[in-house]
């Protein structure tokens, strides 16, 4: 989605390289900690804050992300996993429409490359209507993909564990390599349907096989 993801990428710059450790922390937001996390606005701002173990996120019409720059290899550091919870999906998201492009909570990872027409972006999302498993591509950039790891309100309420293989991810759904993983990101916004959710976020990590 152009609309979220462009000013993202356009961001998010190339840093040292990572630790031969076979975890990496990337949030500890169940210690209340954001260091190298940083606010990216968009239209209206969601407010963020710690409660619940974790770091709350509470959209009412509007859209601003944390982000955090990186630069890993993740053929090295293949698996990320988070855990988040939600009160309720958004009743008018529609991922074909550029209206509609909104969830309840978002994970990006991000994967900048030399040119910016070539960057790339995966959102795994927590959605309303997506099938669990499913990916879509953004109605704004065939470059950022959509991951329904969540899909709908059975689990609403609960905190849930999630892991992916980050990098077979990228190899399927854009057919190469990925480079450098350039950052992540957390996000959720209701600035297109114009609804009112909350969500919240524990810690993410990547590790090695």
């Amino acid at each position: 989605m152009l609309k979220h993801t462009l000013p993202l990428l356009l961001l998010l710059a190339f840093t040292a390289g990572s630790s031969g450790a076979a975890e990496i922390p990337l949030a500890r937001f169940t210690q209340s900690d954001l260091s190298g996390w940083s606010d990216k606005a968009f239209k209206g701002k969601t407010e963020y804050s710690f409660s619940d173990g974790g770091l709350k996120a509470h959209s009412a019409k509007g859209a601003s992300g944390k982000i955090k720059k990186i630069s890993i290899d993740t053929r090295n550091y293949p698996k990320l996993s988070w855990s988040w919870r939600i009160d309720h999906t958004l009743r008018h998201e529609d991922i074909a429409r550029k209206s509609g492009d909104d969830f309840a909570a978002r994970v990006y990872v991000i994967f900048p490359r030399t040119f910016f027409w070539r960057m790339r972006a995966i959102n795994y999302v927590w959605s309303s209507k997506l099938p669990k498993g499913s990916h879509v591509p953004s109605p704004h950039t065939a470059n950022a993909v959509s991951v329904a790891v969540e899909s709908g309100d059975a689990k609403a309420g609960n905190w849930v564990f999630e892991e992916r293989n980050v990098y077979e991810d990228y190899k399927r759904i854009f057919g190469e390599d990925p480079p450098l993983l350039g950052g992540i990101a957390v996000m959720t916004d209701t600035d297109d349907t114009r609804e009112e959710t909350t969500a919240w976020y524990g810690d993410i990590t990547l590790r090695s096989e």
